[in-house]
């Protein structure tokens, strides 16, 4: 493995970082409740999304009655910076510092801007839905880890884009879900889906509806969840999952179907460690995606770019 490949593709043990991890989706959930909070609604959930900067997760601009502001993580600097319009700029510094003391921070420079932004000031789709500002608990930052995370985002985020380029149809942006904490990019095939059993925890079972209203392909990165998968992940799923689907013959060897996400799955690692990592996750996206889009007879001619099918 070259030093450039170590730099854009860096180890990223689950159990190294867990507790950075579980503290950072809270603050970032906190932040994109805020772009949420001040944003028009888009279908399905779009408007509430973060995206990968060239130094971290940043909301893009905001609107306000003044102009706009945006709020970007940091995670060279490890810092928070808050930007408006007006040119002004407040920051906050990313270290070890709890749920609560981040969103009460959080919350003064918004007001000292003028900002008001009034989020609902739980986790969504965390067991753990204990409130922003009484969360003492989780409190952990490590800014190696949290830069490598990063990292592994800003070069997912490239392979993801070469890989949406090819659809003509309807295609979600690369966006960044502060619910999952996962980076994503979602195909559709242009046909409503039955509707959705819902029950993901403490996400209203409309909003999930919502978002799978029409029959998708999605896939993107995932840090992983301690209890559901110990490491770092890319995945990939079909809504509604087509018969034959878990089946289907999928590349590299390292993917899998995993029985109980009911989605094809590829360690990380796998990705990190090959000859090339950027062609690696490719031939997972698209072998995936042809699987979906093959078995659940969508119109490929007409949905991309130089279909031949």
């Amino acid at each position: 493995m070259t030093a450039m490949t170590q730099q854009s593709w860096p180890e990223l043990p689950l159990n190294a970082w867990v507790d950075t991890l579980t503290t950072l989706q809270r603050w970032l959930q906190i932040v994109g409740k805020v772009r949420m909070a001040r944003t028009p609604s888009v279908n399905h959930s779009w408007h509430v999304t973060l995206y990968v900067s060239a130094r971290g997760l940043t909301t893009a601009a905001v609107p306000t009655e003044q102009g706009a502001f945006e709020i970007e993580f940091d995670f060279i600097d490890h810092t928070l910076r808050l930007r408006d319009a007006s040119g002004g700029t407040a920051t906050m510094a990313l270290r070890p510092r709890s749920v609560a003391d981040f969103y009460r921070e959080l919350q003064r420079l918004l007001r000292e801007r003028g900002i008001e932004a009034a989020i609902y000031p739980r986790p969504n789709e965390l067991p753990d839905a204990t409130p922003f500002e009484q969360d003492e608990e989780h409190a952990s930052y490590d800014p190696v880890y949290a830069n490598r995370f990063w990292r592994i985002l800003v070069s997912t985020d490239r392979v993801l884009r070469q890989f949406r380029s090819s659809f003509v149809g309807k295609c979600s942006p690369v966006h960044f879900f502060w619910g999952a904490a996962d980076l994503a990019v979602t195909r559709f095939s242009g046909r409503p889906a039955p509707q959705h059993p819902g029950g993901v925890p403490n996400l209203p079972d409309a909003v999930v509806r919502e978002a799978y209203s029409h029959e998708v392909s999605s896939a993107g990165f995932w840090p992983g969840t301690p209890g559901m998968i110990d490491y770092a992940a890319f995945y990939s799923y079909a809504y509604p999952e087509p018969s034959g689907f878990a089946g289907a013959p999928v590349r590299p060897a390292a993917a899998f179907y995993h029985q109980a996400l009911r989605e094809f799955v590829l360690p990380y690692d796998a990705v990190r460690t090959a000859d090339s990592p950027d062609a690696a996750l490719l031939e997972f996206l698209q072998s995936t995606y042809d699987a979906a889009a093959t078995l659940g007879r969508w119109d490929r001619a007409a949905l991309e770019r130089g279909a031949r099918v």
